[in-house]
């Protein structure tokens, strides 16, 4: 096999691995943005997941417990800005951030209260991690459990939401909530049942960074993934396919950097490791700047919703 094969192979198998939590991410808040709920909180949420998911897989010793506390914690996160958002007809974005900012002093100072080791959790041994599955697809090989979740989460996803019922409520009440209402259908009940699908997709995320591509919580390990989500998000369109194309490109520029760190190119030499390591963001960046095109949200996405009495 070539060197030139070889290092593409490598690069498809890391783009796979590094976009799973980019695509839960931006599936979580493509339920709740086609909702009218605008969700900035996505990687507060994904961190609690992981912090959750960690914690629990170490005290348990079951990865399937520490899942199953990920999303919990996710969902929980997911209400509390429901019950701001929704329920209060408050502010999204303000609600959102205040769920970031929150999670992240919480998780480390919970971290290290429980387990004094700096605000991480101890390393998870590999009884405590989910496991890998194998299936017959070609050039993949063994694939971590969640990633064939995810995969099955944007089949679903694209489904659901063009041909089911529920799908077109979904839109429908981010286009015109007072359309759904007189319908005699509950926005407030849609858009609550569209947040737990985001509180659980987080919080799947945040449980793929600590106990299935990590193994371990470590302080910020979501690293702004959850705002790269939005953008693919955006850059989608708030729609299923294109997101996924956004999330597999903004994958594929982090696998590259990675690559590309002490690489030494003729006539430049060696680039600085800061540089390469902010290309995802870059991109991210000209990509919502210049060529994204025009990106019209759902008509009701941020408004909330007040019933006419």
């Amino acid at each position: 096999m070539s060197e030139a094969l070889t290092l593409l192979l490598l690069l498809v198998d890391s783009t796979v691995r590094l976009a799973t939590p980019l695509v839960l991410a931006a599936f979580a808040g493509l339920y709740c943005e086609r909702a009218g709920v605008v969700d900035v909180g996505l990687e507060g949420k994904m961190l609690a997941g992981a912090f959750a998911a960690a914690a629990t897989a170490y005290a348990t010793g079951s990865p399937w417990l520490g899942l199953l506390a990920a999303v919990g914690a996710g969902i929980a996160l997911a209400l509390v800005h429901g019950f701001a958002c929704v329920t209060h007809a408050g502010n999204q974005v303000v609600s959102g951030m205040a769920i970031n900012i929150l999670v992240a002093g919480l998780a480390p100072t919970l971290a290290y209260a429980w387990f004094k080791q700096g605000g991480q959790t101890p390393l998870l041994p590999a009884s405590a991690r989910l496991p890998d599955v194998h299936l017959p697809v070609p050039l993949l090989g063994d694939l971590n459990v969640l990633i064939w979740l995810t995969a099955a989460v944007v089949a679903v996803t694209a489904w659901m939401l063009h041909r089911t019922r529920f799908g077109l409520r979904l839109r429908a009440v981010g286009e015109n909530p007072a359309a759904v209402d007189s319908a005699g259908l509950s926005v407030a009940r849609l858009r609550y049942q569209a947040l737990l699908a985001t509180g659980a997709l987080t919080g799947v995320a945040g449980a793929y960074l600590s106990i299935a591509h990590g193994a371990g919580f470590v302080r910020d390990m979501s690293a702004g993934k959850g705002y790269l989500a939005l953008a693919a998000l955006v850059f989608g369109k708030w729609r299923p396919w294109p997101t996924l194309a956004a999330c597999l490109l903004f994958a594929f520029t982090d696998a590259a950097q990675v690559r590309l760190q002490g690489v030494a190119l003729p006539l430049i030499g060696t680039i600085p490791v800061q540089f390469i390591q902010a290309l995802p963001y870059v991109l991210t960046v000209l990509l919502l700047a210049g060529f994204v095109g025009r990106a019209v949200a759902p008509k009701a996405s941020g408004v909330p919703y007040l019933k006419e009495r």
